[in-house]
């Protein structure tokens, strides 16, 4: 693979004005398609193969008239203080208000408070129901438009008007200030680390393009495959991160191989041959790992995870061809200031360069850098840090065995939403349970009596507020009716209530002779969760198992993939228990902005196993390959530790840095899901980066030495050699394999 990288990494730097020239007919390609196509649609939840979605789908059967219903809002009135809502003039406001709301364009029926029965007790609050034509999706703006200006004309009047329902217009784009810190944060690392500004740029242009690419792709395919704006928050988030870290990697190697005295050209085809293999190994791990959502079996989790591993197949792309293209527009100024000078006469002979690589080594050996400093401090003291790292990421992890999932909903939104202020005065008049009514249906000969009979049985269990009448299908073989928990939704009573519910469903069908089924919007949630609660632990499986194979191939070793693997495992329960501490149970939520602490939400874990899946391969390879190639030249276990510490310890911190300002720009966001990610994303980052591969695992190679390296003849013969650490570039990559050329250090390590 590192062959075939340094042909396309000389081929774009040759071909500069062709490569840069295609990748903007891309760019701008992709924005014209996206401009021209339709808003994308809003977040649907679908669930096959769980009693949620069945009862959905035999509602839509049995019952088309209100199947083909559309958006509905649920506009909720209050009386001024000290009066009620049934007064002469209040009902006159209240009239009014559902008068203006029939009005609005698409609304086919309106309910009146009234003769609905829909005013609380203490005859305070209202609520009318307005339903559309059209489906949430399909609402135009003038709908929106014109429902808000209804509820300004009804708080006109002095009482309190609010909506919720999802006829209400939910804001999910994001504000852009997350992206902006980031790029910000990122920028001035990126000259820290390089001191120079083309050097510190180059990263952040390619990554603004690969972002630019794969959301203008999720935008014009929005509206035909379905993806969310959430879809492209997460793509956009993950993309922007690991563009500007591949892009990193190459551009500091190509930076190393021009100090060790190579022409541009053949600089820039070893910094993509080296550096580019690891980029396009770690990528792959990304997208594999955001692929394989789909194996989960939930509609949008499969399109979230695909959409973002296209960015990252985006950003991947760019890193290995755009990188070294525009390298070869600013050769030379990439390079520190100091450093210039050196290399504006022609590059130096073969001996030249053997003869500066000694006097450097000799000098790196004198004067260590922070990281060879830290490599020796670790390999003095390996079970002392052996032992803080796992400790301390072991009581992180403790508050990830609470874990309760769910789905953000009105309940959850900033409170100075509409939604939100409707959803509080629902509760507070009607009783926390009014905002997630269940709905039970029964189909059977006798729907009629059996609905009648467990509405009655329902309406006696513990944790019911109420039961509403059941309605009746025109066939006469379907009824529902639907159950009015005492607690709200997302709360482990209602839970609770759901499952007790369905148990008793269950003896009841064989009294009645019909099927009884649980379902409405706050079931189909909870089924949510217990799915991917369910597949989280199978997934995270599946990733530990690919990272082991794909690490031995890699690196052709047992236990590296080994450590390797607890590491990551490690990473993740830490960071899932830092967001259950501060989401879930509240530590720190005014710090972070976090207005309700609730359940995690039910996409979160997954989807940050996947993706820390690929970081947390990012930096192994970055590392440990170096470790690798030294050891195969002849070093020994602790020197070639120091070795990968010496040239890729700096490089890793400033793109763990990178990714950590990237993903903690998002927690500003109000998007629930935007926000958790952020924070766990930001989380794992740093455990993983900082924790496990700068301090666990060289102390793990400290302790095990050269066995570190093992791997039995009859596996080694088995296994490809991918070439990950660019060993065959050592030679011309146009003569003898490396089999004959291979150091007699890499012949022994299977002995």
């Amino acid at each position: 693979m590192a062959t075939l990288l340094y042909r396309l990494g000389r081929f774009a730097f040759r071909r500069r004005g062709l490569t840069v020239l295609l990748w903007l007919l891309v760019l701008f390609g992709a924005g014209f398609a996206a401009s021209s196509a339709p808003a994308p649609p809003a977040d649907t939840f679908s669930m096959p193969g769980t009693e949620s979605q069945k009862a959905f789908d035999l509602l839509e059967e049995k019952f088309p008239a209100a199947g083909a219903e559309g958006a509905s809002a649920r506009v909720v009135v209050r009386a001024p203080k000290g009066q009620r809502i049934t007064t002469a003039e209040n009902k006159k406001a209240v009239a009014a208000l559902v008068g203006d709301l029939g009005d609005n364009p698409g609304v086919i029926r309106v309910t009146d408070p009234f003769t609905a029965g829909a005013v609380s007790k203490d005859g305070t609050t209202a609520y009318a129901v307005a339903t559309y034509k059209a489906s949430a999706t399909e609402l135009t703006d003038a709908q929106h438009d014109a429902l808000d200006k209804s509820l300004r004309s009804g708080r006109s009047t002095g009482l309190t008007v609010e909506a919720g329902g999802d006829a209400v217009k939910v804001d999910t784009a994001m504000s852009g200030v997350g992206e902006k810190i980031g790029v910000l944060i990122s920028a001035l690392v990126l000259l820290m680390t390089f001191g120079s500004l083309i050097a510190a740029g180059m990263p952040l242009l390619t990554a603004v393009i690969g972002v630019g690419i794969g959301i203008s792709a999720i935008t014009a395919l929005g509206s035909t495959l379905g993806l969310s704006a959430t879809t492209s928050n997460l793509a956009m988030m993950l993309g922007l991160a690991v563009g500007i870290d591949y892009a990193l990697f190459v551009v500091s190697r190509y930076r190393s191989e021009k100090l060790e005295g190579h022409d541009r050209q053949e600089a820039a085809g070893r910094a993509v041959g080296t550096a580019g293999s690891a980029v396009v190994f770690a990528g792959l791990t990304v997208i594999v790992a955001l692929a394989g959502l789909s194996v989960v079996n939930i509609p949008v989790l499969t399109k979230m995870g695909l959409a973002a591993a296209g960015t990252v197949a985006v950003a991947v792309l760019i890193a290995i061809t755009l990188v070294p293209a525009l390298l070869g527009f600013a050769p030379i100024r990439v390079l520190r200031r100091r450093d210039r000078a050196a290399f504006r006469s022609k590059p130096l002979s073969a001996r030249r360069r053997r003869k500066a690589a000694k006097q450097a080594a000799k000098q790196a050996r004198r004067h260590p850098n922070l990281g060879a400093r830290w490599a020796g401090y670790v390999l003095r003291h390996p079970v002392a840090v052996l032992l803080v790292g796992v400790v301390g990421l072991g009581a992180l992890a403790v508050p990830a065995a609470s874990l309760r999932l769910g789905l953000p909903g009105e309940g959850t939104m900033a409170t100075d939403t509409t939604q939100r202020k409707a959803y509080d005065m629902l509760s507070a008049s009607f009783g926390d349970g009014f905002n997630g009514p269940l709905t039970a249906t029964v189909e059977g000969p006798g729907a009629a009596a059996a609905a009648k009979k467990v509405a009655q049985r329902f309406a006696a269990q513990d944790g019911v507020a109420s039961v509403t009448p059941p309605t009746l299908n025109p066939a006469g073989d379907t009824a529902l009716f639907n159950v009015i928990p005492t607690s709200g939704p997302g709360k482990a009573a209602t839970e609770d209530l759901v499952r007790s519910l369905r148990q008793s469903a269950g003896g009841l069908e064989n009294d009645t002779g019909s099927e009884i089924l649980i379902t409405g919007q706050t079931a189909l949630i909870i089924d949510f969760s217990h799915t991917l609660d369910k597949a989280l632990l199978p997934y995270l499986a599946l990733v530990v198992g690919l990272a082991f194979l794909l690490l031995m191939v890699v690196f052709r070793s047992v236990l590296v993939p080994f450590k390797a693997a607890l590491g990551f495992l490690l990473s993740v329960g830490a960071a899932l228990g830092a967001v259950v501490a501060v989401f879930q149970q509240g530590h720190l939520a005014g710090l972070f902005g976090i207005d309700q602490p609730g359940p995690i939400v039910s996409t979160m874990p997954i989807l940050m196993i996947g993706v820390v899946f690929g970081l947390a391969m990012d930096y192994e390879v970055f590392l440990v390959s170096r470790m690798r190639e030294a050891y195969t030249h002849g070093a020994t276990p602790a020197e070639a530790v120091v070795t990968g510490f010496r040239y890729g310890g700096r490089v890793v911190s400033a793109a763990a840095i990178i990714m950590i300002s990237v993903f903690s720009g998002f927690i500003a966001e109000d998007n629930d899901l935007v926000k958790m990610m952020g924070f766990a994303l930001a989380s794992a980052v740093l455990f993983d980066a900082f924790v496990v591969r700068m301090a666990i695992i060289p102390a793990l190679f400290a302790l095990l030495g050269a066995k570190a390296w093992w791997l039995p003849k009859w596996l080694d013969r088995l296994l490809p050699n991918l070439d990950v650490e660019g060993a065959q570039l050592g030679h011309d990559p146009a003569g003898p394999p490396l089999s004959s050329h291979r150091p007699k250090r890499e012949r022994e390590l299977t002995r």
